[in-house]
């Protein structure tokens, strides 16, 4: 067979992918009810169990749990694997603490926007500009880790050129969301957890039977580098501090995030809570332990690659038939695209909602056409900068998705926890958290001081905590600031 009938057994499964992920949009466009803004931002509040725990999981599972983790994992090998576990209960974390208390708030105020629960908790406009900004900013980060994760499994496929690639991209998922909203997003994510799940059990499988078994893979690994089987990775790499920093990271300062919180203002009910809770558990555990355990396997099977991200699509053509191929390809293009859809549709509603309406447009609220069509065109910019931004990628995309991850903790971790469940946390204290926070992240990431191994986040919201308490306690709240009972 020739590299281009390969290639095109790869490609007609992605492509199909795609022909759906469109017609879905379409029909969600078709389905749209009630206010535009209701609709478009949180698909009027109708999330069911399943879907809720598919979204989450989608939108956690981003190209760096399927491009850049398994990379790590090549690199750092079987204590890579270790790590990313870590992550197992962070949708369990997010629904847990933020859940219900988080859903009932927002239909109380009516709240739209992760910035909305913020003014409407804390009444102070400063928090939710700082809010707005740092959002963008950072999200702006994750998503260029999206683009260049997606632009990379492509490259490898068709063998077009990387800028090619991330066009191709950029267009698609641009056009999908903008025409969507929050309905199609949820809708995919169900339908790209799924491809998800299969394909990381079809990866996996193939990857142990290509090795001739996973005892034969441990020993081609142990003869590259014995490290790459200890816990603590080649070069003790991975040490205690490391961990307990990733655990803060990746795990519980994933109730922090936007993308993760905003998924606790759309289900429709308790029960759609509870089942939403278990299922989008074992998602992430299934996804973690699989695509992290076919990267550091996968080292044994294909040595050598200089660029880690792209060990994930190498491995598929490796170990498994074109068409099938394909069809897991599908897998982390899914998982990119349930991210960057999520990240878009909040990066619009940060400009056109808690911006546009809130501080330069007021009477607007009420003119559907006006706000649909500065969603539309919000969502595409965005995604016209992101584009740019990614044309000159790194070579190793966790990294610059762990940094932005930091970033969103370190401002929105404890004014959404504290402001749900502490009746004395007014808006001094949170603006100086996030200030503080903020300004404490970046200059630890910036000037790289040697802590032993301990990732900047944790004095971070060690040091924002703090300021927090303090700062609430020693100055009066703000009127019209209550914590619901």
């Amino acid at each position: 067979m020739t590299d281009l009938n390969v290639n095109g057994a790869m490609l007609v499964p992605i492509l199909i992918y795609l022909v759906v992920m469109f017609a879905i949009a379409w029909w969600s466009q078709q389905r749209q009810q009630g206010s535009f803004l209701q609709e478009y931002l949180v698909g009027n509040r109708a999330m069911g169990g399943f879907m809720l725990a598919m979204t989450l999981a989608a939108t956690y599972a981003s190209a760096s749990s399927f491009i850049g983790g398994p990379g790590a994992a090549y690199k750092f090998g079987l204590g890579w694997v270790l790590l990313a576990m870590i992550q197992l209960p962070a949708a369990w974390l997010t629904l847990g603490v933020l859940g219900k208390k988080f859903a009932i708030e927002a239909r109380r105020h009516n709240a739209l926007t992760i910035n909305d629960m913020l003014y409407s908790r804390y009444q102070h406009k400063g928090v939710v500009i700082l809010a707005s900004i740092s959002l963008l900013l950072a999200f702006l980060g994750t998503m260029v880790v999206q683009f260049v994760g997606a632009a990379r499994l492509l490259e490898v496929v068709t063998g077009l050129d990387y800028l090619w690639c991330l066009a191709i991209f950029a267009l698609t998922v641009g056009l999908y969301t903008t025409l969507g909203g929050f309905r199609a997003v949820a809708v995919t994510d169900s339908l790209q957890g799924i491809i998800m799940i299969i394909g990381t059990f079809a990866l996996l499988i193939g990857v142990i039977v290509a090795g001739g078994g996973l005892g034969n893979l441990i020993t081609e690994l142990h003869a590259i580098d014995p490290g790459l089987i200890t816990p603590q990775g080649p070069d003790n790499f991975i040490s205690q501090p490391f961990i307990l920093s990733f655990w803060v990271l990746v795990c519980f300062g994933v109730i922090g995030l936007p993308h993760a919180a905003f998924r606790c203002m759309t289900y429709k009910d308790s029960n759609a809570f509870h089942r939403g809770m278990v299922i989008s558990t074992l998602v992430v555990a299934i996804l973690m332990l699989g695509m992290h355990l076919a990267g550091a396997l996968g080292r044994a099977i294909v040595p050598g690659i200089e660029v880690p991200d792209q060990i994930m699509p190498t491995l598929m053509l490796a170990v498994l038939p074109p068409v099938v191929a394909g069809i897991f390809l599908a897998g982390p293009m899914a998982a990119i695209m349930s991210t960057i859809d999520s990240l878009l549709i909040q990066s619009s509603a940060t400009m056109v909602k808690d911006l546009y309406l809130n501080y330069i447009n007021p009477k607007a609220a009420d003119n559907d056409r006006l706000l649909s069509r500065l969603s539309l065109w919000t969502t595409a910019i965005f995604a016209l900068i992101v584009f740019v931004a990614a044309i000159k990628p790194p070579q190793m995309i966790i990294w610059l998705n762990l940094l932005a991850m930091g970033a969103l903790q370190a401002v929105f971790l404890w004014p959404l926890v504290l402001g749900l469940y502490w009746k004395k946390a007014n808006a001094n204290g949170a603006l100086s958290s996030m200030v503080i926070g903020l300004a404490c992240y970046a200059t630890l990431a910036i000037v790289k001081p040697d802590m032993g191994g301990v990732h900047a986040i944790v004095p971070t919201l060690a040091l924002s905590l703090v300021t927090f308490i303090v700062m609430s306690l020693a100055t009066p709240a703000r009127a019209g600031a209550k914590l619901s009972r």
